[in-house]
């Protein structure tokens, strides 16, 4: 198994993922930065052009970090980052849908057109003019989630879980790219982030897995 890896929001997700399971991956270093992952060798690898991806031992691969934590999950169901049950991976997947198409997408796609342009406008169709309406609609869409949590310390209440990654990430992403959150205004998701950033593996996520490894 390989881990296709990048310093960008998704393979961070994962790689927080990898490191809530104990799992040791071997990965390799793709440079986004200096547009790698846009290269004829890693097209053949991943024609969708992005990161990460995952090769199994039969060598196939796969993309998409949401899919990849879902096989590790299925392979490796301890701790369950997901759900032990039905009806604990529906609760999951229930926040983790909305975090993603509600915030995060919006978050994403706001920096390719604005703090991002100058490096993606050459890779991908961009739309400058669309990028301070979608960094307002995460921010009412985080003061709408905020709404919806309960007074447990994580997302799905006493459970810890893929939802929980994946929002600490991209909030952590945002913060750093000129979307920061006011946490003022968002009492729940204040708290809630602080208590994230506090588990070991939030820190440990900035580094890749190779570096981790060596």
């Amino acid at each position: 198994m390989l881990i296709y890896d990048a310093h960008s929001p998704a393979p961070r997700c994962l790689r927080m993922f990898i490191l809530e399971k104990g799992l040791r991956i071997p990965a390799q270093t793709i440079d986004v930065f200096k547009g790698d992952n846009r290269q004829a060798d890693f097209l053949a690898v991943n024609p969708a052009g992005q990161t990460p991806a995952i090769r199994l031992d039969d060598g196939a691969v796969f993309a998409e970090s949401v899919a990849i934590a879902e096989y590790l999950e299925e392979t490796h169901p301890e701790p369950p980052l997901i759900g032990a049950d039905p009806v604990e991976r529906m609760q999951t997947r229930q926040w983790w849908r909305r975090i993603e198409l509600n915030i995060t997408e919006f978050i994403h796609n706001a920096y390719h057109y604005a703090e991002g342009l100058a490096r993606f406008e050459s890779r991908i169709p961009v739309a400058p003019e669309a990028a301070d309406g979608l960094k307002r609609i995460a921010q009412d869409r985080l003061h709408w989630l905020d709404a919806m949590l309960g007074d447990g310390p994580y997302i799905c209440g006493a459970r810890f879980t893929a939802a929980d990654i994946w929002l600490y990430v991209w909030l952590d992403f945002g913060r750093e790219a000129g979307q920061p959150f006011d946490a003022a205004t968002l009492p729940r998701i204040g708290r809630w982030f602080e208590h994230i950033a506090s588990r070991p593996s939030a820190a440990q996520s900035r580094a890749l897995l190779a570096d981790q490894r060596a």
